[in-house]
C-alpha cells in the first residue's frame, strides 16, 4: 500500500511515560454544587488519542518517544498495549514457546477498552505491567488524565471498538529484515530468550501473525510513516498537526471568528491563581494582569498591517509591518476598565471609550452612560471586557459600536474567560467581529455565574465589596 500525502494526512484526522507538568497527587475535581447549563461532560477538555500500531520491532515506540519530547509543555501518557496481554495458565507457562503472543486473543481488549475511556472522560487509572517472564501482570501503575494519550501496540488498530476511541491513527512501516534484526536484539537482551528460540517463534507466530493480523489493518492508518524513528520530518508533521488540534476548542471549528490563545503551563498556572478564592488581592491584580497583557497581545495580532521597509542600523534594508493607525478601546465598565493598562502599555496614546451597561441576573439591556470617540466610526475598536458570560452586556456595547457607525469587522472583542452561552450569542448574532479569549468555561450555574469562572472580576480586581455603589462619571 502506498502512503498517504503528507497533506492529506495532516488533514486527517507496559510502561507509562509522562511529558510536561505532572501532578502524582491529582485527584478528580468534585461536582459543583451549582448545576452549569452546560453538559457534565465538558467537565473535561477530551483528550487527543493517538493510535500507533505496526510491526514488531518496527519502531513504534521510537516514534512515540519522539512525540512526547517534543510535546514537552503537554501533558502525555503513553499507554503500551502489551500491558493488557492474558496471564499464562501454569500449564501455559511450561509450553510458552508454543503460545502466540502475536494473535488479537493474546490481549484483554474489554480491559484496555475499559482503561481507555475512563482515561478519556478525566479519570485516573491503574494499568497493569507485564512481566515477560512470569508471563503474569506483577504490578498496577497509577496513570492520571492528560492532554494527549498515545496507545502503541501491534494490534491496536485491529478491533473497531479501540479504533474508534483514536483521533488519529499512525501505521510504523518498517523493512521486515529491520523489525527481525531489532526482535533479536530486544528479545535476548530484555526477555532472556536465546536466539534460537526468537527465531523459531518468528517463523511460527510473529510473520504469520504480522501478515494475517498487524499488516491488514494497515488501510485504517490516517499516517504511514516509513522507516520509523528514522522519519524526522514525519513525526514533525505528526506534532505541528496535534499543536493545530490540541490548540482549537471545539467552539472554534464552529465559529472561524473566535480565538483562544493557545495554552501553556504558564497561562493554565495563572489562572489557576487568579480563580483561587484565598488568593490576595495584590496576587490577583498581578497575574489578571499579565493574563490580560496576554489577550491584548493577540488580540492586536488581528488588527490590519501595511509592509513596511526601514534601514537597519548596519545599513541593510529589512523588509516588515507598519501598525494600524486608527484604533481606540472601549471598556465596559467597570470590569473592563482593569484592561486599560494592559491596552495602554502596549499601544501608546490611544484613545479609550467607556460603556455602563444594567446587568442585573441575566438581563443586560439597559444601557446607562457611553462617552466614546467622535472619530469612532472611522477606527478599528478592541472592546474590553474580562467575562463573557450570557453574552447580553457585549451584545448590547457591540450594537452600540455599529449604531455609531463602526463596521462589525472592526471590532475586536477581547476578554479572559468566556462561556459557551455568551459565545453562541455573540458569534451568531455578529459573525464578522472577532473574539479574543484565553479560557472557554464550562457554563453559567442558575444564577447566570460564569463557572468555575473566577467571581465578581471587578470587585476582586479594585478590591471593591458588592455592595459598594458605583459612580457614574458625569457626561
Amino acid at each position: 500500500m502506498n502512503a498517504k500525502s503528507a497533506l492529506d494526512l495532516m488533514e486527517s484526522s507496559s510502561e507509562v511515560h509522562f511529558s510536561g507538568f505532572h501532578m502524582d497527587g491529582f485527584e478528580k475535581r468534585e461536582a459543583n454544587t451549582e448545576q452549569p447549563t452546560t453538559s457534565a461532560t465538558d467537565m473535561y477538555k477530551q483528550p487527543f488519542i493517538i493510535g500507533v500500531a505496526g510491526g514488531a520491532a518496527s519502531g513504534k515506540k521510537t516514534v512515540c518517544d519522539m512525540i512526547i519530547q517534543q510535546l514537552h509543555d503537554q501533558r502525555v501518557v503513553l499507554v503500551n498495549q502489551d500491558s493488557f496481554y492474558n496471564n499464562l495458565t501454569e500449564e501455559e507457562v511450561t509450553r510458552v514457546q508454543d503460545y502466540n503472543f502475536d494473535h488479537p486473543d493474546a490481549f484483554d481488549t474489554e480491559q484496555l477498552l475499559l482503561v481507555m475511556d475512563k482515561l478519556k472522560r478525566g479519570e485516573a487509572v491503574d494499568i497493569p505491567k507485564y512481566d515477560f517472564k512470569s508471563c503474569k501482570t506483577d504490578v498496577l501503575r497509577r496513570v492520571n488524565p492528560s492532554d494527549v494519550i498515545i496507545l502503541e501496540g501491534i494490534l491496536v488498530f485491529h478491533d473497531p471498538r479501540v479504533r474508534e476511541l483514536m483521533s488519529m491513527k499512525i501505521f510504523v512501516d518498517t523493512d521486515a529484515d529491520v523489525r527481525l534484526a531489532r526482535r533479536i536484539r530486544r528479545d535476548t537482551n530484555e526477555k532472556g530468550r536465546d536466539i534460537g528460540t526468537v527465531l523459531d517463534q518468528y517463523s511460527k507466530f510473529v510473520k504469520p501473525a504480522f501478515d494475517d493480523f498487524i499488516l491488514p489493518t494497515k488501510k485504517y492508518a490516517d499516517i504511514i510513516i516509513p522507516r520509523g524513528g528514522d522519519n524526522h520530518v514525519a513525526c514533525d508533521l505528526i506534532v505541528q498537526h496535534i499543536r493545530t488540534k490540541l490548540g482549537q476548542h471545539d467552539l472554534c471549528k464552529i465559529y472561524p471568528n473566535l480565538y483562544v490563545i493557545q495554552t501553556t503551563f504558564q497561562i493554565r498556572g495563572m489562572h489557576t491563581l487568579i480563580r483561587d478564592a484565598q488568593i490576595t488581592k495584590h496576587d490577583f491584580v498581578f497575574y489578571a494582569d499579565r493574563l490580560i497583557r496576554l489577550v491584548v497581545e493577540h488580540g492586536l495580532g488581528h488588527l490590519p498591517f501595511t509592509e513596511k521597509q526601514v534601514i537597519t542600523p548596519t545599513g541593510s534594508v529589512y523588509t516588515g509591518v507598519d501598525f494600524c493607525k486608527r484604533l481606540c478601546g472601549v471598556s465596559v465598565i467597570r470590569s473592563g476598565e482593569s484592561m486599560e493598562n494592559a491596552l495602554r502599555a502596549c499601544c501608546k496614546g490611544i484613545k479609550i471609550g467607556k460603556i455602563l451597561i444594567h446587568r442585573e441576573g441575566d438581563n443586560g439591556q439597559q444601557l446607562i452612560y457611553e462617552k466614546l470617540p467622535m472619530d469612532i466610526s472611522d477606527r478599528h475598536v478592541l472592546l474590553l471586557d474580562p467575562i463573557l458570560g450570557t453574552g447580553n452586556s457585549a451584545v448590547q456595547a457591540i450594537s452600540l459600536l455599529i449604531r455609531k457607525g463602526v463596521p462589525e469587522s472592526n471590532i475586536i472583542f477581547l476578554n479572559l474567560i468566556s462561556a459557551p452561552l455568551g459565545v453562541h450569542v455573540v458569534c451568531k448574532k455578529f459573525p464578522k467581529i472577532k473574539i479574543v479569549t484565553s479560557e472557554i468555561e464550562i457554563g453559567l450555574n442558575k444564577d447566570f455565574r460564569v463557572i468555575p469562572g473566577m467571581g465578581e472580576f471587578g470587585d476582586r480586581y479594585f478590591g471593591t465589596d458588592d455592595d459598594e455603589q458605583l459612580v457614574v462619571p458625569s457626561q
